[in-house]
């Protein structure tokens, strides 16, 4: 982490087909060996599998689904006196957000047979449906705040 001043943040622009950040801040997450397109045929099949299962608009399940596993609370190491203290403290938007994507794509690359884009959707549906890896990802970190309350103290 740099001393002198902080990070610029990259203007990330919106996705060609459904004109929403979010939605291309997913896919660059998505990306393997530099191939985008790869990546966007893989979301934009999953939303395909998502309308045909839910009969709902793709792109409001995605949101909701993101939305529900965003973590509030998080664990972060402080060196207090000899010993490491795990110290709950809020998560930033943007942070969060990152997260959330994150988690999404690994537990859907953990689970096994079919192709990634319906591991993907259904990972997609589970996050929905407040079910699935990504909900209980984000359910562990908030246990994991919350059993450490008594350090909060030590925040910084």
């Amino acid at each position: 982490m740099s001393r002198r001043r902080s990070a610029e943040q990259r203007q990330v622009l919106p996705d060609p087909k459904y004109k929403n950040l979010l939605v291309s801040k997913f896919i660059n997450n998505l990306i393997r060996d530099g191939k985008k397109s790869v990546a966007e045929g893989i979301l934009y099949g999953a939303f395909e599998i998502i309308a045909s299962k839910l009969k709902e608009d793709p792109l409001e399940v995605f949101q909701t689904a993101i939305e529900n596993v965003k973590p509030i609370m998080e664990v972060r190491s402080r060196r207090v006196g000899g010993s490491t203290y795990q110290i709950p403290v809020e998560v930033r938007h943007s942070r969060s957000q990152a997260l959330a994507i994150r988690w999404v794509i690994q537990n859907s690359n953990k689970r096994h047979g079919k192709s990634m884009r319906a591991k993907l959707a259904e990972e997609l549906i589970d996050a929905f449906q407040k079910k699935g890896a990504s909900i209980k990802k984000k359910e562990d970190t908030l246990k994991m705040a919350e059993a450490n309350r008594a350090f909060s103290h030590y925040r910084w």
